[in-house]
């Protein structure tokens, strides 16, 4: 350990839907930071000050107590972070992702990963995104809010039918994960995916449903690197095809030709600006038939686990998972 080098806390778990995802990432990470040589703090905000005196205890499914999210008030504020010169953050989705814990940081004056306040609440406000990036030239499926669950199925029908047709995908607007989504076939499935939708979000994006292939691309200090085509087996990229091994396969560099690449690369830095992002950030697209390219959104503290999409594209520009866990503190540094 390089009693020099800066302090880190690495922040995960939380109290969204993703915080089994988020301890999968930190397991990761943490590694990485041990064999960097850092002097690293594990902390879980939504623990408060009761935080577990073992390790292991950080990573279990189990939670050591009760979580919630004044904890995290409560723990920010405290001692636990005192000394500490950067927060690796890990968290994922609502709470984590969405400028919260990065408010809170803020107030503290400790620096930390990814991108700011604003950037992170834009980014995982899916109906707001889209507006960015209509106005700085980013393509995006149409799509519209639903602002109140008790609306008529008959009335949000007919603004589908009228707007872009069925399947329509229905969706949270502040979850990640695809949690909550689902590709809703015809009028019938409606309300249930409605119903579906609404029990993680107060607001509800309906969006057109692209055919075709899906792709992303990670963006890195301002460059963006080679696109990936995800592949799942099951047709749709789900929760569960992307977390149980198996079901999804991946290919990088993306086998595309290079006017596509060129345009995937363009548009992900588009949306990375538009969001005024900072250090790093996914970007998802899907294409149809015709080789266009829709940007779905963008994600602002992707997994990292050492088998997750980002690693993987870094991997092949020759950046390994530790050196890109090293970019990313100098990053947040900066």
């Amino acid at each position: 350990m390089n009693t020099n080098k800066p302090r880190i806390a690495l922040l995960l778990g939380g109290t969204s839907p993703e915080k089994e995802v988020s301890k999968s990432s930190a397991a990761s990470v943490y590694e990485a930071l041990l064999a960097l040589g850092y002097n690293v703090k594990l902390i879980n905000p939504a623990y408060g000050i009761n935080q577990p005196s073992k390790t292991e205890d950080y990573f279990s499914i189990k939670e050591f107590t009760e979580i919630s999210n004044k904890k995290f008030i409560e723990a920010v504020s405290s001692s636990l972070f005192d000394n500490v010169d950067l927060a690796f953050l890990t968290l994922h989705g609502k709470w984590g992702e969405d400028g919260s814990i990065q408010s809170l940081l803020e107030l503290r004056g400790i620096k930390y990963t990814g991108s700011k306040v604003l950037s992170s609440a834009t980014a995982m406000d899916k109906a707001m995104s889209k507006i960015l990036f209509r106005e700085y030239g980013v393509e995006t499926p149409k799509g519209f809010l639903i602002e109140d669950a008790s609306i008529g199925i008959d009335i949000v029908s007919q603004k589908i039918e009228s707007e872009f047709g069925f399947p329509a995908v229905v969706k949270p607007n502040d979850q990640g994960s695809t949690v909550g989504l689902t590709i809703c076939e015809n009028n019938s499935s409606l309300s249930e995916s409605l119903k579906t939708a609404f029990n993680y979000a107060d607001n509800v994006l309906i969006e057109e449903y692209i055919p075709g292939r899906e792709l992303t691309v990670a963006v890195l200090d301002g460059q963006a690197l080679p696109p990936l085509e995800i592949k799942p087996k099951s047709g749709f990229y789900d929760y569960k095809s992307k977390y149980t091994k198996g079901l999804t396969e991946y290919e990088v560099p993306a086998i595309v030709s290079d006017e596509i690449t060129a345009m995937l690369k363009k548009q992900a830095l588009l949306a990375f600006k538009a969001l005024r992002c900072d250090g790093y950030a996914r970007v998802d697209f899907r294409m149809n038939e015709e080789n266009k390219i829709f940007c779905l959104e963008v994600n602002t503290l992707p997994g990292m686990t050492a088998t997750s999409l980002v690693p993987k594209m870094a991997k092949v520009v020759g950046i390994s998972f530790e050196l890109l866990v090293e970019k990313i503190i100098q990053l947040g540094l900066r």
